[in-house]
């Protein structure tokens, strides 16, 4: 299991570095992020996320799909667009209405290296968007006007003021 990195921390708020090596030890990283997706009963999970200033995240949808974007670009959004509650294991426990596109196309690379283009919808297209927004330093409650943004932040600001007194 890896440390998931919380709101507060500075990694969650830098732009990445594109991964340049393709090796076992990204294999590794990978799978330890599977894990910790798995333990943490979420769907996506971006590398600064776990302390890692690199360019890819992976997926894990509740229909058992799986897949890693590295250095991943959206090459195409949907003029369409759709409210839905979206969370983060990095600010724990507090859930708010995002409005996204409801379809993206998405150039990466596996972790083999080899290019790939996804075109997606639905639950898929909606954390494709939320995790690489995490690889420019942008977190879900950015996408929020200022006043629902501060709401969010105090909400999650006192659930954990309450886990810290137990």
């Amino acid at each position: 299991m890896l440390d998931i990195m919380k709101l507060g921390e500075e990694v969650l708020r830098e732009k990445c570095s594109d991964v340049t090596q393709f090796d076992d030890a990204l294999h590794i990283l990978i799978q330890a992020m599977y894990e910790t997706l798995e333990e943490a009963d979420g769907v996506g999970l971006a590398a600064p996320q776990v302390g890692v200033d690199k360019r890819f995240f992976i997926v894990s949808l509740p229909d058992g799909t799986k897949k890693e974007f590295i250095n991943p670009k959206i090459t195409g959004m949907s003029v369409e667009t759709n409210p839905y509650e979206e969370g983060c294991l990095s600010l724990p426990g507090v859930y708010h209405d995002v409005v996204r596109p409801s379809k993206v196309i998405i150039e990466a690379k596996d972790a083999n290296g080899v290019p790939f283009t996804l075109k997606a919808s639905g639950l898929m297209a909606r954390v494709i968007q939320h995790e690489y927004d995490h690889l420019d330093g942008v977190l879900f409650i950015d996408r929020l006007d200022e006043e629902e943004k501060n709401k969010v932040v105090r909400a999650y600001e006192k659930k954990n003021r309450k886990k810290r007194h137990r």
